[in-house]
């Protein structure tokens, strides 16, 4: 049985739930370095994301485990990461629920 592009969707959201920072105790999607995530009809997943900083040291290898655990999911097609410094990531960019996790009130 095939996926439907909202399923994907879905799925999307929940593994990218999943993968964090090794730095931070909180995941990516919460600590608001996703800024795009877009399935096209062939099932493609892109998404455009950043890091918390330039000199990250997980710059390399963080895309690529978000690339590999999406591709990994079931019906999915491909998947492109692209990584963006524009705009900047702020601790702004975190939920609710990060920030409470890391103690910012």
């Amino acid at each position: 049985m095939s996926m439907t592009k909202t399923e994907i969707e879905n799925k999307v959201a929940e593994t990218l739930s999943e993968i964090y920072d090794p730095e931070i105790p909180v995941n990516i999607r919460e600590l608001g370095l996703i800024y795009e995530v877009r399935v096209d009809d062939y099932l493609s997943v892109y998404i455009r994301m950043t890091m918390t900083a330039p000199n990250c040291p997980v710059a390399e290898s963080l895309p690529m485990e978000v690339k590999a655990k999406i591709r990994s999911i079931e019906g999915v097609k491909d998947a492109e990461v692209e990584i963006t410094w524009d705009p900047p990531w702020t601790p702004d960019r975190m939920s609710e629920a990060a920030r409470l996790q890391l103690g910012m009130f």
